[in-house]
């Protein structure tokens, strides 16, 4: 079956999220260390299924929503993992984890897509335009979980909550550090994936700018990233602004990635690739 290394991967990531919960709610450092490995297998198979998919199709393989969102997953737990080893924030993965796992459950219950795929896919740029927005995208959404996790460790510090989930959440000056920083690159990357997409907009069609709805909402989600970028940089916002600033944005990243291809005339539609459904 082609595509039981991606389904390998699901169900590790579903084990890795129970390992992860194991680990908030009785606090073993055991639990988190096998989950740990179980969420790093997961990515080892994940990236084999899209290493496999890249062979067989001979492009980006990110043409349809199911494939979409599965390597919208992958970026996750990419993050997540580089993340852990230079911030050292534990129980990030416990957020992180059941979010990818929830976007391959979703793009489990899809169908799936094959070729014959327009020779307007096969190219370089579309390859690197998808993986740095992917990725872009991948540190936005560890910006938005610890944005979460900032107001929840902020009301529980204001209730006077001290449990045990609070003694797992990291320090509110931590998790604002994490959040900046995935910010920091995050822009960075989705600022790549843009410059990179026009110029393979240049290449395919013609123009590097066509105001299609995927492009605009692409732009606005990048100006208020920058706005988020410079208050941060320049005004110095800290905290529980920039944590709700940073979820409104995620949600129109949200908003960019699907409502602009499934409820609008855009050539970045799924539709628009032309290739076949199999169920």
């Amino acid at each position: 079956m082609p595509y039981i290394t991606s389904y390998i991967a699901l169900c590790l990531y579903l084990i890795a999220s129970g390992g992860f919960t194991v680990y908030v709610i009785r606090q073993e450092n055991k639990a988190f260390r096998i989950a740990h490995r179980v969420l790093l297998a997961g990515f080892v198979f994940h990236t084999i299924f899209f290493a496999q998919r890249f062979y067989q199709m001979g492009v980006a393989p990110v043409l349809d929503l199911k494939a979409a969102l599965s390597f919208f997953s992958w970026a996750v737990v990419l993050v997540c993992l580089l993340f852990h080893y230079k911030f050292k924030v534990m129980v990030l993965a416990s957020f992180a984890a059941p979010f990818a796992a929830f976007i391959m459950i979703v793009s489990s219950a899809m169908p799936w897509f094959e070729g014959p795929v327009r020779p307007v896919f096969r190219s370089l740029w579309l390859v690197i335009h998808v993986t740095t927005a992917f990725i872009g995208n991948g540190l936005f959404a560890i910006a938005f979980l610890a944005a979460v996790m900032y107001l929840i460790q902020e009301h529980q510090i204001k209730q006077k909550k001290l449990g045990a989930f609070f003694k797992r959440l990291p320090s509110l000056a931590t998790l604002d550090k994490l959040s900046h920083f995935s910010l920091i690159y995050g822009f960075s990357f989705l600022t790549a994936g843009m410059i990179t997409g026009s110029i393979y907009a240049q290449i395919a069609f013609g123009k590097y700018w066509q105001w299609d709805p995927k492009e605009v909402w692409s732009l606005i989600t990048w100006l208020l990233y920058a706005v988020l970028l410079h208050e941060r940089l320049a005004v110095g916002w800290q905290g529980r602004k920039a944590a709700i600033m940073s979820i409104v944005c995620f949600c129109v990243l949200i908003f960019a990635f699907l409502g602009a291809d499934l409820f609008m005339d855009s050539y970045h539609s799924f539709e628009a690739t032309g290739v076949k459904r199999t169920l």
